[in-house]
């Protein structure tokens, strides 16, 4: 096979990728696929990380964000490009995963879901390092059609993992070695703050860091009752946007 017809393969294969996550997305709340939306399903193991309901509508952001990579990767003048070689398969395994993940959840095969799901992070954390988004020197279009999409995906799916999991101790009825939800929930928040600022150090991310900023305040808005998860959840969104904008601006006066 030409590399040319290799490149076109690629770009079909992620536009399966992308119409069948959407599609199995659209019927399992549509239908709902085992009578119970996602979001009821996720109500029925409520977890003090979890973030208020209106969170989740990020997810119409990131499809909006992938529509707009799938379309700009499927244009003739991109077959070449180096990221569809970059991205490689990954983002079609990531589909598959994510779809995976919804029969899972809806069908309450909870622990399952939780290695799908991480399977999912680390094909988009692949494609994150392949991309060398935040160091690599590629057009404003490039950035915009296909590094975004991938630090917003990346950056929710960071934070999707953690409530899996969460969702998945309480199924299993694990009492979290005696230390407490509350203090579960504040060392989960401090390991997120760790790895964004990891993020922000090694990447200028800001896309990726104002995706964890989100889900931070919608965790302080869901959980309000519980002022030591409110004051980490607040505090580690603060200490985001403040290294987030004195990394940018060293790197701006540099």
């Amino acid at each position: 096979m030409s590399s040319s017809s290799k490149s076109g393969f690629l770009s079909a294969a992620n536009v399966f990728g992308f119409v069948l996550v959407v599609v199995i997305n659209v019927l399992a709340n549509a239908l709902p696929l085992n009578g119970k939306t996602t979001a009821e399903i996720s109500d029925s193991y409520p977890t003090l990380i979890a973030p208020a309901g209106y969170v989740f509508s990020i997810w119409g952001i990131i499809y909006a964000l992938l529509l707009v990579f799938t379309i700009y990767q499927a244009l003739p003048s991109q077959r070449g490009k180096p990221f569809l070689q970059q991205i490689g398969y990954f983002f079609v395994l990531g589909s598959l995963a994510n779809a995976c993940w919804i029969f899972l959840w809806h069908y309450e095969l909870i622990v399952p879901s939780v290695l799908l799901m991480f399977v999912l992070l680390a094909t988009l954390i692949v494609v994150y390092v392949r991309l060398q988004i935040g160091r690599s020197n590629v057009s404003l279009v490039e950035k915009l059609c296909v590094h975004l999409p991938f630090s917003v995906y990346l950056g929710w799916i960071t934070v999707a993992p953690i409530a899996n999991v969460a969702a998945a101790v309480i199924f299993l009825g694990w009492d979290g070695l005696g230390l407490g939800d509350v203090n579960w929930t504040i060392l989960v928040i401090i390991i997120a703050l760790i790895i964004t600022l990891g993020v922000i150090l090694t990447r200028k991310d800001i896309a990726y860091s104002l995706v964890i900023v989100w889900a931070l305040v919608g965790i302080i808005v869901k959980q309000m009752d519980e002022q030591s998860i409110v004051l980490s959840a607040g505090i580690s969104a603060i200490v985001v946007l403040v290294a987030l904008a004195a990394v940018n601006l060293r790197s701006r006066l540099s």
